[in-house]
């Protein structure tokens, strides 16, 4: 085979490096609501507690490695053309190797400008603090897309998976929306296989394979490639 490999990636791919994820924990992340950290409102309301929040999100991703999924993925790219759009806003798949990475909601070791978008910083695996600012003096936040928040990379990655030759689908339920959305961006005769443990939302023409993110990307590469 040769050709473009697009690969959509969620939480589950990252679960099994360690990070755990909001809907695991019957909308609890890390034991507070998603309301209370990770909309606008709630920067606004409490802005401190955002902050800290993903500080600890920041020092714990610094903890903890890619796993072989990861590897695998970024492999691939000595035999093919790999892009990987990802849900995850971790950074687990650059330190996995892979080279094309696209991130739908944003990347927690970056900061960017509460008031001008277009300010992001890199910042690692350092805190944000109150009173850190922009180079325009406005208060830093984190380089996330909350909830109720336009997804700025949507039209990209809709652009990427219209070019896939196969289209890899991981870790995720394709349940959140628009991201899910992406799948139906592909061309009909495009081969699609999901990679997911649970009940992933119905896509009638792929192929499903119920296991975990390593184990079932280890079988796709086996079988498929």
């Amino acid at each position: 085979m040769q050709g473009h490999i697009v690969v959509l990636t969620g939480a589950g791919i990252s679960a099994e490096s360690g990070l755990s994820t909001f809907r695991d924990n019957g909308g609890l992340w890390e034991q507070h609501s998603v309301y209370d950290v990770a909309t606008p409102e709630a920067f606004e309301r409490n802005r401190d507690l955002v902050l800290r929040f993903y500080n600890e999100r920041r020092r714990q991703l610094q903890t903890v490695e890619p796993n072989p999924a990861h590897r695998l993925l970024a492999e691939l790219e000595s035999r093919f053309q790999v892009t990987v759009v990802t849900q995850n806003v971790d950074d687990l798949h650059e330190r996995g190797g892979s080279s094309n990475v696209l991130h739908l909601h944003g990347e927690l070791t970056k900061a960017r400008s509460s008031a001008y978008p277009d300010l992001i910083y890199d910042i690692g695996y350092n805190d944000i603090n109150p009173g850190d600012t922009c180079d325009r003096g406005a208060q830093l936040r984190p380089h996330i897309v909350w909830f109720g928040e336009e997804v700025p990379m949507l039209d990209a990655a809709a652009e990427v998976v219209r070019t896939a030759d196969q289209l890899l689908i991981v870790g995720t339920s394709l349940q959140v929306y628009p991201a899910a959305g992406l799948i139906y961006e592909v061309d009909i005769d495009v081969p699609i296989t999901v990679i997911d443990p649970g009940e992933p939302a119905s896509v009638s023409r792929a192929r499903v394979i119920r296991k975990g993110a390593s184990e079932g990307v280890r079988e796709w590469v086996s079988r498929y490639l």
